[in-house]
């Protein structure tokens, strides 16, 4: 995560100089909705996906805040051009959880059946269905959830689901 953290600021800083490419109607990439993607999007985008600022994107998918929304807004101030629709991605669906107490489910993925885990929603999903926006070509993914319930505790993790993304 430093490393990645890192990266992004060391972007961030480089834009400081570079001139801010101007928004052509609504445009994504514009998280505060200045009518100017620019380094203060960056910072914003950066803040999100560190979880210090509400994650209102919808660059890398609804929701999403990661390194790759970074990216994209990074790049949208770079070239003026904010892409947002992504290539892949993998819908996930579940039988909900018989308790009467749980409030929604977090979705973890990992490299491997066997995890390292990392939660990927920043909340519980409510429903049964989860979209990953953020996933890569060429790769394996491996999917787990846990229900929620009203007190915030998590149940155990769920059986894993496999993704190959071709």
């Amino acid at each position: 995560m430093h490393k990645s953290v890192s990266a992004v600021l060391t972007a961030f800083l480089l834009l400081i100089s570079k001139p801010a490419a101007r928004a052509q109607g609504v445009n994504p990439c514009d998280l505060n909705k200045d009518g100017a993607v620019d380094f203060l999007d960056v910072q914003l985008a950066t803040k999100m996906a560190l979880g210090s600022a509400a994650c209102t994107a919808n660059v890398a998918g609804s929701g999403v805040c990661n390194v790759v929304a970074v990216q994209r807004v990074i790049n949208a101030v770079l070239n003026g051009t904010c892409v947002t629709s992504a290539p892949h991605s993998v819908t996930l669906t579940w039988t909900a959880s018989t308790s009467s107490n749980v409030i929604g489910y977090n979705i973890y993925r990992g490299p491997a059946s066997s995890g390292p885990y990392t939660r990927i929603t920043s909340l519980p999903v409510a429903g049964t269905t989860f979209t990953d926006n953020a996933v890569q070509s060429g790769q394996t993914y491996y999917y787990v959830a846990t229900a929620v319930d009203s007190s915030g505790r998590e149940s155990a993790y769920s059986n894993s689901a496999q993704a190959v993304i071709p």
